[in-house]
């Protein structure tokens, strides 16, 4: 999302992004060109309304639906895939949100989508973490990439702190990231669960917090906590 963020410049939020997702033809799944604008009174179908209008409710002078705002200029068709499927779910729901909303708002929340090759893939699907982090993180640095778009997690970021756990999900590192969580979120059926997705303390990763450089860091499972049987995620 840096690049998105660089170009917004000095001109007024809104303004700005607005000049990009239209520069960028950034729309819905219904075809509807996305517009950022002043929030409305809090509403249960925030969702069918921006699928119907591509309007995303974006308060200037917040942070996290700046990071929402961002998210939707470098992910679009994820999000717009995300949206979709909670307006085409709510009308089903009887007021109840279901388990496959649950997981597209974790998600969209907390979201990162990682390429790794498969033995690097499986260390963190097993809660391997020192031995992922620590002992193979040359391996990590060198072929692991990690994408965050869940806009919650990216403002927890601002204060980086060893608890900030991500929900991640696999891809091909030689295929478009964007296109590929669109694809597999598109592809659930209606009773996914969130354990689909695979837990990421993401400030594990090497570097990314002054701790990483010790070994006794990854051994702290108030953080980097042991894989219960039974729980492991699938990922894409």
């Amino acid at each position: 999302m840096r690049p998105w963020y660089a170009r917004l410049g000095g001109r007024p939020l809104l303004d700005g992004l607005n000049a990009l997702a239209e520069e960028a033809g950034v729309r819905t799944a219904s075809g509807r060109a996305v517009r950022f604008v002043p929030p409305a009174a809090d509403d249960a179908y925030y969702e069918i309304k921006l699928f119907e209008s591509g309007c995303v409710q974006t308060r200037p002078d917040s942070l996290h639906d700046l990071f929402n705002a961002l998210a939707w200029l470098a992910f679009p068709r994820t999000k717009a895939r995300i949206n979709a499927t909670h307006a085409a779910q709510i009308p089903l729901e009887q007021g109840r949100r279901g388990r496959l909303r649950d997981l597209l708002t974790i998600f969209d929340e907390g979201g990162a989508v990682v390429s790794a090759p498969p033995a690097l893939w499986e260390m963190l699907k097993e809660f391997k973490w020192k031995e992922l982090f620590w002992e193979r993180r040359a391996d990590v640095l060198r072929s692991m990439k990690v994408h965050v778009l869940g806009h919650a997690v990216l403002e927890q970021a601002l204060e980086p702190r060893p608890g900030i756990t991500c929900k991640a999900l696999f891809i091909d590192p030689a295929r478009d990231a964007d296109e590929q969580a669109a694809q597999w979120l598109g592809q659930l059926p209606a009773g996914a669960s969130p354990r689909l997705l695979a837990p990421l303390p993401v400030f594990g990763y090497p570097g990314w917090l002054r701790d990483s450089e010790r070994a006794d860091f990854y051994d702290d499972e108030r953080w980097f906590r042991t894989l219960q049987r039974g729980n492991t995620a699938s990922g894409a």
